[in-house]
């Protein structure tokens, strides 16, 4: 990929892991909102931390993979690992991330982890660390009406419960995600 005309954003393992985090990430990306990117070596940091709390899905990982990779088109970074050995972050585990926002062309990496990836290194590849809730909400200010009837589908969607959307406001609560919680609460009629 040349880059891409929408706001391009990289993925961290850490918000791909949490079911509902990805799926409102994965689902906005699909919806159109924005162009979500990650990698295999992405993939497998949290599928690898999801089997060690959940040895009993383990058999269901690589179609769990392949779905995800399905649901966004050109969503896998390749070609980034020369990259890597010449960045510097105050962990050197993340560099791989980094490597692959200045090869996929993005404009920000999407993570919790923002102390890992200081503004000013960032800034020098005209990238920013967003936290998913900061990210959430700029899609919800952006394309309100959008973004809302994805968190309405994100909700449908649930079994095993099935949620109410009181119920799925709790959930994004504690999804840390409190500024989207507090914005979805007088629009839970639409969701």
């Amino acid at each position: 990929m040349a880059g891409s005309a929408r706001y391009t954003a990289i993925l961290d393992a850490n918000v791909l892991y949490p079911n509902l985090l990805r799926d409102l990430l994965l689902s906005l990306a699909s919806a159109g909102l924005y162009h979500a990117r990650w990698t295999d070596r992405i993939n497998e940091e949290w599928t690898r931390n999801l089997v060690m709390k959940r040895p009993d899905i383990e058999s269901k990982i690589d179609e769990l993979v392949e779905r995800v990779n399905q649901s966004v088109p050109d969503c896998l970074v390749e070609n980034y690992e020369s990259l890597i050995d010449g960045l510097t972050l105050p962990d050197p585990d993340d560099r791989h991330v980094l490597a692959a926002a200045i090869a996929g062309h993005a404009d920000a990496i999407v993570t919790v982890n923002l102390k890992d990836f200081p503004k000013a290194i960032l800034a020098r590849h005209n990238l920013e660390a967003i936290h998913p809730d900061d990210f959430i909400m700029n899609q919800l200010e952006l394309r309100s009406f959008e973004a809302l009837e994805v968190i309405k589908r994100v909700r449908g969607r649930m079994r095993n419960p099935a949620r109410s959307a009181a119920e799925l406001l709790e959930l994004v609560e504690k999804n840390q995600l409190p500024q989207t919680a507090q914005y979805l609460r007088p629009h839970i009629g639409l969701i």
